[in-house]
């Protein structure tokens, strides 16, 4: 007695039931890669967003901060103005003492017989002219010239005999710029 058994019937379902399980688990598997792709693709969203957000905010600053360098830069501009204006009054208000202790001084070094016919400043450097009865006149103011506080030695450029029998000389000096102490602020204390 043979007994047939067949079998074929149980492979098939048995083959059916592992395609099925195939395919069941390559559908989860596929679902949980789109899901886990979902994910990945939000996280670097959101990774974008946040630093599209930061871009945004530090543009926002660089505008900021550039804008108040540009006014620093003005006020810099404005600052080295002031200055200019500053020297400039400092030389002015300077030359305005310089020019009384100037015409002091030649008055008080005039020798008895000589004439100032031409006084030109430039800067510190002045450039004189004058008429003496004699040579001896001339070399006698310009040595009080010499002696005169707030004035260099000056240096004689020029001597020539005038028309009524006087000499005419040129000589340049400088103007040291000292202060009387009442221009300074005061005396000592």
């Amino acid at each position: 007695m043979t007994i047939d058994i067949n079998l074929l019937a149980w492979r098939e379902a048995r083959r059916e039931k592992h395609t099925r399980r195939f395919y069941a688990v390559m559908l989860l598997l596929l679902i949980i890669g789109i899901a886990l792709g979902g994910v990945v693709a939000h996280v670097y969203q959101r990774a974008l967003a946040i630093q599209e957000q930061r871009n945004a905010h530090i543009a926002t600053h660089i505008e900021r901060f550039d804008h108040e360098i540009a006014e620093a830069e003005r006020y810099v501009q404005k600052v080295e103005q002031l200055s200019q204006q500053l020297t400039q009054f400092q030389r002015l208000f300077d030359e305005r003492v310089q020019t009384p202790q100037l015409f002091n001084a030649l008055a008080s070094s005039l020798t008895e017989g000589v004439t100032y016919r031409r006084l030109e400043r430039q800067a510190h450097q002045i450039s004189v002219s004058a008429v003496a009865d004699n040579e001896r006149q001339v070399s006698e103011q310009l040595r009080r010239l010499a002696e005169m506080p707030g004035l260099g030695v000056p240096l004689l450029s020029e001597v020539s005999s005038g028309q009524d029998g006087g000499s005419v000389f040129h000589f340049e000096v400088t103007q040291t710029g000292q202060r009387s102490a009442s221009v300074d602020g005061g005396g000592s204390p």
